[in-house]
Order: structure tokens, then C-alpha cells, then sequence
């Protein structure tokens, strides 16, 4: 199975839904996984359509192939700049390339980067914000800080 066919496939039946492709894995003994999204987040349904629309694309009887859907998981690193979209305005965890890790607030999302709103200890028990500028390119895995809100 070719991996950028499969990517194809997925991109044109998803074109114009909300959803967007995350990534998709081929390993090969032909086990192939795709992980979807959407700002609302994915639905099972969304999964079963996509998993239909790539099984009626591909003959088994061709090239067998074993095939997942998915969300990409909420503790998955981001992949694409649409997962940064999705979660602009929310708490996430950022590794440098140098390997620093900084917490905030994901900020004005752009094609090129991203700032993220840090709080920082000055002096004993004072806080202060400031705003970390990063590139993609700067960025070694970012991704979604959980966080579960005590009743």
C-alpha cells in the first residue's frame, strides 16, 4: 500500500467537512493507520465514513491490508499546524530542540510559529506572564496539556 495514495484519498473525500488528516502510518506487513481531526473534535462516525471511503477506494483481493481510523489521541505530539489551530487558547507543553520544556497558554498561531504565554516565579512568590516566540522549526514536540477540574 502507498502511503501518499491513502493520504490522497483521505484529503479528497475530507475536503470541505472541517476535518483535517493528521497523519497516516503503513507499516509493512500492510497494517495501515490513519488519524483525522477536526476543531470539534472527531466523531465515530467520522471515523466509519472515512474507513468505508478508503476500503471502497482499494481491492483487498488486490493488496490485503489491515486498516485503523482514528483520532490522533489527546496525548499525541502535534503533527500538522491545524492541531496548533485547534488547540490556540489552551494550556499545552512545548520541547525545544535543545530539549527545554516550557507549559503555557498557545498564542497567534501563524504559518511560520506560535508564541506561548508562560508564567514565570520572580522573587520568592510573585508571578509574571511574558510571551515565548517560537518557529516550527524551533520546536522538537508540542502537544495538549491535560488537565481533569476537581467538582
Amino acid at each position: 500500500m502507498n502511503k501518499s495514495n491513502i493520504e490522497k484519498v483521505v484529503r479528497d473525500f475530507i475536503a470541505g467537512s472541517g476535518m483535517f488528516l493528521v497523519a497516516v502510518k503503513v507499516s509493512s506487513s500492510n497494517r495501515i493507520t490513519v488519524h483525522a481531526d477536526r476543531n470539534e473534535g472527531i466523531t465515530i462516525d467520522d471515523c466509519a465514513a472515512i474507513h468505508r471511503h478508503i476500503g471502497s477506494c482499494f481491492d483487498r483481493d488486490v493488496e490485503d491490508y489491515e486498516l485503523q481510523v482514528s483520532s490522533p489521541g489527546a496525548e499525541t505530539p502535534f503533527v500538522v499546524i491545524e492541531q496548533y489551530l485547534k488547540n490556540e487558547g489552551k494550556k499545552i507543553k512545548v520541547t525545544d530542540n535543545e530539549g527545554e520544556n516550557y507549559t503555557g497558554l498557545l498564542k497567534n498561531v501563524t504559518d511560520g510559529g506560535f508564541e506561548l504565554e508562560v508564567e514565570f516565579r520572580v522573587k520568592g512568590r510573585q508571578k509574571e506572564t511574558r510571551d515565548i516566540s517560537f518557529n516550527f522549526e524551533q520546536v522538537k514536540s508540542a502537544q495538549a496539556v491535560i488537565s481533569i477540574n476537581k467538582i
